[in-house]
Formats: C-alpha cells, structure tokens, sequence
C-alpha cells in the first residue's frame, strides 16, 4: 500500500460525502417523481449510518496520523499491510456500504413535503462539501505555487 498525501487530508471525507450526497439525492428524486404510483414505496439512504461509518473512517486517519506523523508523506512502498492500513481499508469499506444500503420506509407518513424538506437538506449537505474541497484543493494549488494570489 503506498501512502499518499491525499489520504492524510480531508479530501477523502469529502469525496465520500459528495458520493454520498449525489446517491441520496437520485433516490429522494425518485420517491418525488413516483409519489402518486400506487405501492410506491420511499427509500431513502441512511444517513446515520453514513455518517457512522465516516466517523469510524475519520477516526481511523487520526490514529494513523497520531502514530507515524513522519511517515505519512513517504514514497516507500510497505512490504506488508500494517494494523492500521487493515482498519483504515474497513473503515472506506463500511462507508461505501452505508451508500450501499437502502433503508425501505413502510410509506405511511412521507409526503411531498418531507421529500423535499429531505432533497434541500441533502443539497445543502453536497454543497458544503463541495465549499470545503474547493477550500483544501485552493490551499494546495496556494502551496504549491508558493502565491497567495492563485
């Protein structure tokens, strides 16, 4: 596993929380566009358990960057997978399952209201992380350019 400066950012977090935020969004769209279909059922991603699995992912990063500060940035290729590498690979893998996850709700109570109260949360959510990834992508064109003025 090659380490890599992107992995010791938030950049990750936020590209989960786009990919996230665009998945939940298609399927709010759709409960909105089948509202009147008889047996419709909603669905809806959860986002408890998207931002459970983040947390664990965040808190993964924090315990590699803690232990190796001086080794986040190095090019050297590790001979095998270390205890933090397993766990930080979990952790993507129980992100990308809370996206994976549907939750059915049984329909009695969604309403166009709620589905659109629930679209503009999700879009709010996307487009603070997308303010945020600007930001970080911003300060590194900044370092590397060496020029406040980018």
């Amino acid at each position: 596993m090659l380490p890599s400066l992107f992995k010791s950012t938030t950049l990750e977090s936020l590209e989960q929380t786009i990919s996230f935020a665009e998945r939940r969004h298609a399927i709010l769209a759709s409960n909105i566009a089948n509202m009147d279909t008889p047996d419709y059922q909603t669905r809806d991603l959860s986002v408890d358990d998207f931002q459970s699995s983040l947390k664990d992912l965040i808190a993964v990063q924090k315990r590699e960057a803690d232990e190796s500060p001086t080794m986040r940035f190095s090019v050297l290729q590790e001979s095998e997978p270390s205890t933090n590498a397993i766990a930080r690979e979990q952790a993507v893998q129980n992100v990308h399952d809370a996206m994976r996850q549907v939750v059915y709700n049984d329909g009695s109570n969604d309403n166009l209201e709620l589905q659109a109260t629930q679209a503009a949360k999700n879009k709010s959510m996307h487009e603070v992380a997308i303010t945020l990834l600007r930001s970080q992508f911003k300060a590194l064109q900044m370092a590397i350019s060496e020029s406040v003025n980018v």
